[in-house]
């Protein structure tokens, strides 16, 4: 039996590189709405509840455009608690005039699009209660791109007014480009443990921890054998996955191992690769 990673596993933090910290800080603070939990020169770690990291960004004096057909980040989720919390995100949105790149219902949820300032994609969504979420004849989840109702989202009674991200948000799920969907569920599925909840013929996969419809979506539409970008691209430097305990990580280290995939160890953590060049903390949960 292939082993299964533990359903309480979920994706922790996001830490992306980006050209202009400043310009970055006003973008995360004042659109999306998270707080400051701690900074410096060149990094910034931003938060929800004022004690969590959800976001770390990164300044590179030198940093470059992420090339179009790479590897890497394709967009980050930030998950809202509930779907008033959504409402008035994209209502501030507007307000703001900020653009959006869509706004869609994927049935077992709604979500927003957009990108920060270096065109690092983003994500902000709420879940639809589990037991609406349908499945396919194939015990997979049945997911759709339709338009946003969004009359019906604002039409919801007991909206207030924008005051940032609820303390409840979380980084929901990661979204990547990779170069080989089969490498890639090698890696996701039959090493990390995650289980697969909707494939898309050879070109879109998505995985996940405890029946969730996805913590990770990997797609190949940057082209199948997409390299990945250099080093001091904007983008995606790392994100980590939450594991439940020490004895789950060394269970899902020794797998990678065994795949051959790279572990380093430091006092902490444990960093890994997936065969495109994303790279990937194994943290343990708080």
């Amino acid at each position: 039996m292939d082993y299964i990673i533990h359903p309480q596993t979920a994706i922790g933090h996001v830490h992306l590189i980006i050209s202009n910290l400043e310009r970055s800080l006003r973008f995360y603070t004042e659109i999306i709405g998270f707080r400051i939990l701690r900074k410096n020169q060149y990094e910034a770690v931003l938060t929800a509840d004022g004690a969590t990291p959800l976001v770390v960004l990164e300044e590179k004096t030198d940093a470059v455009p992420k090339p179009p057909r790479t590897t890497g980040l394709y967009h980050f989720a930030i998950l809202v608690p509930d779907r008033k919390s959504l409402a008035q995100s994209l209502f501030h949105l507007l307000q703001t005039g900020y653009p959006l790149q869509g706004a869609s219902d994927h049935l077992f949820s709604e979500a927003v699009y957009l990108a920060d300032p270096d065109g690092n994609g983003i994500e902000i969504y709420a879940d639809r209660p589990r037991e609406k979420w349908e499945k396919t004849e194939n015990g997979e989840y049945k997911g759709v791109t339709e338009p946003l109702n969004v009359s019906d989202l604002f039409a919801q009674p007991g909206i207030e007014a924008w005051s940032g991200l609820p303390s409840k948000t979380r980084i929901g799920h990661i979204h990547l480009h990779v170069g080989d969907i089969a490498k890639a569920y090698d890696f996701y599925v039959r090493a990390l443990g995650f289980e697969a909840t909707i494939r898309m013929g050879t070109h879109a996969l998505f995985v996940s921890a405890g029946g969730y419809h996805h913590h990770i979506g990997l797609n190949t539409w940057a082209g199948v054998g997409a390299p990945p970008p250099p080093t001091n691209a904007v983008g995606l430097r790392v994100f980590s996955i939450l594991l439940l305990d020490e004895e789950e990580r060394e269970k899902v280290a020794e797998r990678l191992q065994h795949i051959g995939a790279s572990v380093r160890r430091n006092e902490n953590s444990i960093w890994t690769s997936d065969p495109f060049g994303n790279e990937i903390e194994l943290a343990i949960q708080p």
